[in-house]
């Protein structure tokens, strides 16, 4: 079966979100799931590498995939809003897939920026099966996470220039349960060298 990949313009808070709805390529969704991207003002759009291959990850493992581009980025309208309304493009966007699919559980992962938003996002809702964080910026302000019970992986190169392992891993030790850390060998912050490692890693996610 060919892969489908269908192109939609969502009503964001700050106008139309340019998004790709990719569901899974050989059986019906068992998961609906929300992936954000890095940050806007540093190139990050929903075709980053990383972010598709969390995407591809996640679909063949059964999800249907939700990408999309925060305000001001490709399609997107609107203006950078540093992360207050990017947060609030990410609950609009992962509002319409929610009721494109009511029958589903869902998940929420991200990338850098990404992670960030989808970790606010989820904890506030609650109700996620799983917040997978790529690349966490481990200088991230996150007093929330100390009391979010949603399930969290956090998914680290092990050359990742913003989030040295010490510091990860003293950032980690405070945040609450349910929680997992996966950390992978690669170069740099965008997994160079072990992007396939990445791929497979959010497959075999428990």
């Amino acid at each position: 079966m060919a892969r489908r990949i269908e192109s939609h313009l969502l009503g964001g808070p700050a106008g139309n979100l340019e998004a790709l709805l990719e569901p899974p390529e050989h059986h019906a969704p068992l998961e609906a799931s929300l992936v954000c991207h890095p940050h806007p003002l540093y190139g990050g759009t929903m075709h980053n590498k990383v972010v598709h291959r969390i995407a591809r990850g996640l679909r063949r493992r059964g999800s249907v995939v939700l990408r999309f581009n925060f305000r001001g980025v490709g399609r997107s309208q609107g203006d950078h809003d540093d992360g207050i309304g990017e947060l609030e493009d990410a609950r609009a966007a992962l509002d319409w897939l929610r009721d494109s699919y009511p029958d589903l559980p869902y998940s929420l992962a991200g990338f850098s920026f990404g992670s960030r938003v989808i970790l606010k996002l989820g904890c506030e809702l609650e109700d996620a099966t799983r917040l997978v964080a790529v690349g966490f910026p481990a200088s991230s302000e996150t007093p929330y996470l100390s009391s979010c019970t949603v399930p969290k992986v956090f998914i680290t190169s092990t050359g990742d220039q913003f989030a040295r392992r010490d510091e990860m891993e003293a950032l980690y030790a405070s945040i609450a349960e349910p929680k997992q850390m996966i950390w992978i060998e690669a170069a740099d912050h965008f997994f160079a060298g072990a992007l396939d490692r990445l791929e497979e890693t959010i497959f075999s996610l428990g």
